[in-house]
């Protein structure tokens, strides 16, 4: 008996410019636009309607004038897009693309926590990084990215304490930019923890003159050698101000050199390496796992099938009032 192994769907390969071709006939029949985070695939920045980092897509998701948002990122930002357009059908590629950092901090974990402070006699405001589930941002008074974090920081009354999520490393950057003592939770991103210091350090003596551009996920290690600290909107406007050809050492998401080369194309982009903490071993997770997610077949199959999408739920609501006050106001 002969048996016959099928291959699933996602794993045929199919031709990208084809593909490409058909996402911008169903966009039109679907009435749809794509968003696309700097730390998708080139080709999933190619297609889309509006690129940029959380802030901003954030904000074009209020824009959107389409009746369908296919959102080519990670799930929070997916639910970001539903809560603060709740009119609009907001499609995901894939819905486990899910963020370490949102992990690392489950609601009833914070909400726990947040009791436990109060009942210690702490007066305090949350402030929730973007990377959080929904239901993390219904608890907290304020939600920062790395491109608002100042400005939102400053808005925090003096006399009052400031409990961070989730990431440690961005509330400790924040605490010494602002002057403003912080609770850290414990937190921290799969991608940026894991950037050699010792491959940084090589790096920077191989290429005479380069300069490092370092996200503030990133450890302090990591920030105390960098010569431009900020988040991927802050990186592109760096770079385009920089006028003679330069070579940067670019520790975030390497896909995040697409957008600057496209930008600036004058210069040369070299991605800072990762380590593997198990073995010591440096290698290439400086990409996040569950970006990659996205593909060009799951964005054409989800505007075809009109699946997976991010549902309303009974908490977003009070995350939305949150989310309008930090981010549009």
């Amino acid at each position: 008996m002969t048996l016959t192994v099928l291959t699933p769907p996602e794993l045929v390969e199919e031709d990208p410019l084809d593909l490409m071709d058909e996402i911008d006939a169903l966009k039109k029949e679907k009435d749809a636009v794509i968003l696309s985070h700097f730390y998708v695939d080139g080709d999933l920045q190619e297609i889309a309607d509006f690129t940029g980092d959380s802030l901003k897509l954030a904000r074009d998701a209020t824009t959107v004038t389409a009746g369908t948002i296919v959102f080519c990122g990670v799930h929070f930002m997916g639910e970001s897009a539903k809560i603060l357009s709740p009119d609009k059908r907001v499609l995901m590629p894939d819905l486990q693309a899910g963020c370490s950092l949102a992990d690392s901090c489950p609601a009833d974990k914070l909400a726990a926590y947040q009791q436990e402070l109060r009942a210690k006699g702490h007066d305090f405001q949350t402030v929730a990084y973007i990377n959080t589930t929904a239901a993390v941002k219904s608890l907290c008074d304020w939600i920062v990215t790395s491109g608002n974090a100042r400005e939102i920081i400053d808005r925090v009354p003096a006399d009052k304490e400031i409990l961070f999520v989730p990431d440690q490393h961005l509330g400790r950057y924040l605490s010494e930019v602002t002057g403003r003592k912080m609770i850290l939770w414990p937190g921290s991103c799969m991608v940026h923890e894991v950037f050699s210091i010792q491959d940084l350090l090589r790096a920077k003596r191989n290429n005479p003159g380069s300069i490092i551009l370092a996200h503030p996920e990133c450890p302090h290690s990591i920030l105390e050698h960098a010569d431009m600290i900020g988040g991927t909107e802050k990186m592109r406007q760096y770079v385009a101000s920089v006028k003679e050809p330069t070579k940067f050492l670019v520790a975030t998401e390497a896909n995040m050199i697409y957008p600057l080369q496209k930008l600036a194309p004058w210069h040369e982009y070299l991605p800072v390496p990762g380590i593997m903490a198990s073995t010591g071993e440096t290698c290439a997770c400086n990409r996040c796992p569950h970006m990659a997610r996205n593909t060009l077949q799951k964005v054409r199959n989800c505007l075809r099938d009109g699946k997976p999408e991010i549902e309303w739920q009974p908490y977003f609501a009070k995350a939305q009032d949150v989310l309008r006050r930090s981010l549009l106001k």
